[in-house]
């Protein structure tokens, strides 16, 4: 849910999704939100389904997550590791979503038979059907699983008619996210917390500061050993600060 001075209403005609402004301030959901585990999100959004880092079949939490059963129009990978990218090429194959992502990411799952990539890389954007799509800096590091170059890892920040959302991938803590923050009005934002490879929650917490996101859905977390996370802690810190932080369920669909 968000807070606009002029909201969008989606609506069904024709099978068609159109979107339409409203002149007054409302809250309202704008987007739908499945959590497969790890740093896999299913987002539906503008009539499309997206999906980000799909990593299930190796998540021994995510066991009971059918990947054959998972749609998908896109499927958006901040990096080349395993753990985001594992269950790419099998989705993207049964269900003819295009991949978006580096260029050498992009590449690769090509090689491995995927037919639809979408090459991208730091700085730049484009309108797909559902939106506009803009690479930002992540900070980490990227190969592939069979060892080679893997380009650099990216966030997303994903601007549509019905709300705007970023996806930082894995990365630490950037002076660049004050950029995103001015750059646009961000209604959710999806951000690592586990520390160890990624941002801990109080980085996170500064990192939600930079973007003006006061909704925000933790990710990479809990999956393995180094990055198990105190749960009471990481919501009362978030609390404390007059933010919303989302520990979604694997297996969770949630309106934001």
């Amino acid at each position: 849910m968000f807070l606009v001075n002029k909201l969008y209403f989606s609506f069904l005609s024709n099978n068609q999704k159109h979107c339409v402004f409203l002149p007054h301030k409302e809250i309202f959901n704008f987007m739908k939100v499945t959590y497969y585990g790890h740093s896999c999100f299913g987002v539906e959004i503008c009539g499309k389904k997206l999906l980000f880092d799909p990593f299930i079949s190796g998540n021994e939490k995510a066991k009971d997550i059918d990947i054959n059963k998972i749609e998908a129009d896109y499927i958006l990978l901040s990096h080349g590791h395993e753990d985001h990218i594992l269950d790419a090429a099998a989705i993207a194959k049964r269900t003819g979503a295009t991949i978006v992502s580096n260029f050498e990411v992009v590449n690769w799952l090509m090689k491995k038979g995927v037919e639809k990539g979408h090459p991208m890389n730091h700085g730049g954007s484009w309108m797909f059907d559902f939106g506009k799509v803009k690479c930002v800096v992540a900070v980490h590091s990227s190969s592939m699983p069979d060892g080679t170059y893997g380009g650099n890892p990216v966030g997303f920040l994903i601007e549509t008619k019905e709300g705007n959302f970023y996806y930082a991938g894995d990365t630490a803590l950037t002076y660049d996210m004050k950029l995103i923050g001015d750059y646009k009005q961000i209604d959710l934002a999806f951000l690592p917390i586990g520390n160890n490879f990624t941002m801990s929650i109080d980085n996170a917490l500064i990192a939600s500061d930079f973007i003006k996101c006061d909704k925000i859905i933790g990710m990479h977390y809990d999956t393995f050993g180094y990055i198990v996370i105190d749960h009471k802690e990481a919501l009362n810190k978030f609390n404390n600060a007059g933010k919303d932080l989302f520990l979604m369920k694997i297996g969770e669909t949630k309106e934001f």
